[in-house]
């Protein structure tokens, strides 16, 4: 422990941005308790408080950038295999959108202190057609921001943080073997709430194939289409004859889906595991709906099996 709190005085500049850098990629690093501690160490007049703040703007807008330039160049699927390899991907995509849309370039800023949403943030940036200028601009304040909080609180408990260090260095491998064992925990728990949501949304799916042919029967279902604002922004084409309900627009006890009592519904969006759709189904078959089923792929596979679309 002694050793590598040798090397990160030695090194602190690149390990914060490295460690930033990484974060920013979306990697678990912590890369904020790594801020905490050179907070410490700043005040220890140890290391150079414009290389480290420098250090870490520019690894957030280098990361940042990359999934900016990835948003603008492959649009809203791109966010969405980001948070398909995310521990939180079924929410990833709606809070990524909900930021977006309520906060605009602010989200930016935001994002960073909102689990599994800071890498989602600058793509759909992108997606949505955010200037580059603005976005650079958003982003450098919010480097700022979120380095200067947690080196701050470095700086403030300096004293706090240097007797835990002091008892670290003295345990030595086991401090190491308990820390490792945290982090262990940690993901094991976001992977059990991971597992736990994907059952609690499991129901039967309908297939592309499978809601064209109803569609030309004689009592074709009833489409709903829940994407978000910014989602049907960024792709404004739909199923034909689909109507356009949010997921949170369903939840309210206030909407009359009288229309949709006794019926059979699709519903369909283009998140993670067609999770917003199954818990919109899940939503009208507790409010008389005959079956809800979510469309396998949704709007995605649609498009991709060559069925019309249209675009109001």
């Amino acid at each position: 422990m002694a050793q590598l709190m040798s090397l990160l005085v030695q090194n602190a500049i690149l390990v914060v941005f490295a460690a930033s850098f990484a974060a920013r990629l979306g990697l678990p690093v912590p890369a904020a308790a790594v801020l905490v501690l050179t907070g410490a160490l700043l005040a220890a007049g140890d290391v150079s408080v414009p290389g480290v703040v420098m250090a870490a703007v520019i690894a957030n807008l280098l990361g940042d950038g990359a999934w900016f330039y990835a948003g603008r160049r492959f649009g809203y699927r791109f966010m969405r295999m980001l948070c398909r390899i995310s521990l939180s991907p079924d929410t990833c995509v709606r809070r990524g959108e909900s930021l977006i849309t309520d906060w605009g370039g602010l989200s930016l800023v935001a994002a960073k202190f909102v689990p599994g949403v800071s890498v989602v943030a600058p793509p759909m940036a992108g997606a949505l057609g955010m200037s580059v200028r603005r976005f650079i601009g958003f982003d450098v304040g919010a480097a700022l921001v979120w380095t200067g909080l947690f080196l701050g609180l470095g700086w403030v408990f300096r004293n706090q943080i240097q007797e835990v260090l002091a008892v670290l260095a003295q345990a030595g491998g086991i401090a190491t073997a308990a820390v490792a064992l945290v982090l262990v925990v940690i993901l094991a728990v976001r992977y059990w709430r991971r597992r736990a949501f994907m059952r609690l949304t499991g129901m039967p799916r309908i297939s592309v194939e499978e809601l064209h042919e109803l569609l030309n029967g004689e009592e074709p279902p009833l489409v709903i289409d829940v994407r978000g604002q910014a989602g049907v922004q960024v792709d404004p084409r739909r199923i034909p004859g689909a109507q356009s309900y949010t997921l949170k627009a369903l939840q309210q006890r206030s909407l009359d889906l009288s229309h949709a009592a006794g019926r059979d519904v699709v519903l369909y969006c283009n998140c993670p595991n067609e999770v917003s759709a199954a818990q919109a189904a899940r939503v009208l078959l507790a409010r008389g709906a005959r079956r809800a089923l979510p469309l396998t792929g949704g709007l995605d596979a649609w498009v991709a099996s060559g069925r019309p679309t249209s675009v109001d």
